[in-house]
């Protein structure tokens, strides 16, 4: 039922590429971070000498990414309520990179030790940015859709 919520019928995703170690990645994704299918390999879109960027494995463990493109089904990281987190709390904003593209998040908060809360969905509409606020004691979320995921900067930002 959860999965209904993140997509709405006739919405179609984008067929975009599974990012590949070496393959090409556009400027709007420089530095950015994704998770490759079955979510223990991460990759970064590095820029080359050459000027052009591609994508590169990761290294693991890494400090938390402010940004990070979700494609397809989506993606699943940790936040600040998991070791190691993937990203931070705060505000951010996922940017469609396509007009059909809806982003959405599903986020799980950590309660109590060994607790974790109901799910709590976030979802744009097709072509238009949309705002999250990822959770304070974060466990999980799963970025959905063809988009650029982007943590807001604030005052309290070094």
């Amino acid at each position: 039922m959860a999965a209904a919520a993140l997509v709405s019928p006739g919405v179609a995703h984008a067929d975009c590429p599974v990012p590949q170690a070496g393959a090409a990645c556009g400027e709007r994704l420089a530095d950015a971070m994704t998770q490759r299918p079955g979510g223990s390999e991460f990759l970064v879109c590095r820029t080359l000498p050459d000027g052009s960027r591609a994508w590169a494995e990761a290294p693991v463990p890494f400090d938390p990414s402010d940004k990070w493109f979700s494609y397809g089904p989506g993606i699943t990281l940790h936040g600040q309520g998991f070791r190691n987190p993937n990203l931070s709390s705060g505000s951010w904003t996922a940017t469609p990179l396509n007009p059909d593209t809806v982003c959405g998040a599903e986020q799980v908060a950590v309660v109590s030790a060994g607790v974790l809360a109901a799910p709590q969905n976030s979802q744009g509409e097709p072509g238009q940015p949309v705002s999250v606020e990822m959770l304070p004691r974060l466990f999980t979320v799963t970025m959905t859709g063809d988009c650029l995921w982007s943590r807001n900067q604030t005052l309290f930002d070094w």
